[in-house]
């Protein structure tokens, strides 16, 4: 039947042509609300019996198969888990409770604080929704109470938790490491200085805004707790640290691949969670469940997205884009800014797993034949996303804090409170353009 319905020759469209189709195609689709993973699968199908009949349909599955096939992605769901498992746990709670030691007397301490807290988490898990949620719920309503200047106090949140986008282990590294075929190792590696690079702005920008304006953030109350209550505060810091010494040591330590490390990761959150007496079964349920729905998500944009990458790339639309992007300008750094916008834009639609599966595959090959480093582009990707998380229309950062916050704070005070940290975002990505040994490379 399918095959009757497109009788009709693409291929007689062109390259040129055809790609515009096959992006309105796209975008028409997308506009319906049917999920990403469906609308990829659905036009890789149309093009592929329309441009080249049936018999090019196992091409499809032969592309499919080398994506979910690769070992390295067994690292997504253990990273997805730990994740998962702190959700459900106090682990976060007692880290947040340990780290109001950290600010003292400093005016601005809790939101100085809160983005530390989220690079912790960052470092623990690497997934993003759950950390704006956290923090919503641990630090919003504490920063209210005090009388933090709400726009700034939600800034920060969702600035800060959005930093597993950059923070190693990264799942955004993940993903782009599997797409672009480059080591995921390298990638963490790189992306160590830039992640805490970013994190040091947004406390930077914190301590200069209330510097200029007191009134946004109110001295700490007093703690007349004593030292030896407050050395027990110290407790909860013990066994996230060790978490990521186990993770990220193992990594750069040699000892372990990033696969290996993410299942030591998964150990270590259980058996924290184990020592606090928290491990229940409806907890181990609740995570695995979690856990599944996310990689199944993940997993199906990857087929829809890899499909559609290896049709468009049979069609000879890889070449064509390389020629149109390279025919931008002779000055290669000129391409990659162009790119950088391409994927702005992506960035306020589409969700970053399509955007890396969908793009890389025709931007990384460019980046090589432009002479430059693709763990360099990966590490700008991430901090690409960065800002793709808080971006309006559809920044997923304000829809997590969205689903936490008081009735009174609206989507628009959440979008206009992000505008900052989306300047300090893009200008990170320029430091990054224009310094690329930041990364190491």
């Amino acid at each position: 039947m399918i095959e009757h319905l497109l009788h009709f020759d693409l291929s007689a469209l062109g390259i040129g042509y055809g790609t515009v189709l096959l992006f309105v195609l796209l975008i028409a689709l997308l506009l319906t609300g049917i999920p990403l993973a469906f609308v990829t699968l659905l036009v890789a199908l149309i093009f592929a019996l329309g441009w080249f009949g049936p018999m090019a349909v196992p091409l499809i599955t032969s592309r499919v198969y080398s994506f979910v096939s690769s070992f390295v992605f067994v690292s997504v769901p253990m990273f997805v888990m730990m994740a998962a498992l702190l959700d459900r746990s106090g682990i976060a709670r007692d880290l947040f409770e340990a780290m109001k030691l950290v600010g003292g007397r400093m005016r601005g301490a809790v939101a100085i604080q809160t983005i530390f807290v989220s690079v912790i988490l960052a470092a623990m898990s690497g997934i993003i929704g759950g950390e704006i949620v956290l923090l919503g719920l641990l630090a919003l309503p504490q920063m209210i109470r005090q009388g933090y200047d709400r726009k700034l106090a939600i800034g920060v949140i969702c600035a800060g938790g959005s930093l597993g986008t950059m923070v190693p282990p990264s799942i955004v590294l993940i993903i782009y490491g599997l797409t672009a075929n480059v080591s995921i190792g390298d990638l963490f590696s790189s992306a160590f200085i830039p992640g805490f690079m970013l994190a040091a702005f947004y406390v930077l920008f914190v301590i200069i805004r209330v510097k200029l304006n007191p009134e946004l953030a109110p001295m700490p109350e007093p703690d007349d707790r004593p030292w030896s209550e407050k050395l027990k505060l110290l407790k909860g810091l013990v066994l996230p640290v060790l978490v990521i010494g186990f993770v990220l040591g193992s990594i750069y330590g040699g000892i372990a691949s990033v696969t290996e490390a993410s299942a030591l990761g998964v150990a270590g959150v259980m058996l924290s969670t184990l020592i606090r007496r928290e491990l229940t079964f409806a907890m181990l349920k609740g995570a695995a469940l979690q856990t599944l729905g996310t990689c199944g998500m993940i997993v199906w944009i990857g087929i829809g997205a890899s499909a559609l990458v290896g049709v468009f790339n049979l069609m000879g639309g890889i070449d064509f884009v390389s020629a149109l992007l390279k025919g931008v300008s002779d000055v290669p750094i000129v391409v990659i800014l162009t790119m950088m916008a391409i994927l702005f834009f992506l960035g306020m639609f589409l969700d970053w797993v399509g955007i890396a599966l969908l793009t890389m595959p025709i931007f990384v090959p460019i980046v090589k034949d432009l002479g430059y480093d693709p763990v360099w582009f990966g590490v700008l990707f991430a901090m690409n996303m960065q800002v793709s998380f808080l971006s309006p229309p559809f920044g997923p950062a304000a829809f997590y804090l969205k689903s936490v916050a008081p009735k009174d704070v609206s989507l628009g005070e959440i979008f206009r409170s992000l505008l900052p940290f989306i300047a300090i975002q893009v200008f990170a990505v320029g430091l990054l353009v224009a310094f690329p040994g930041i990364t190491g490379h």
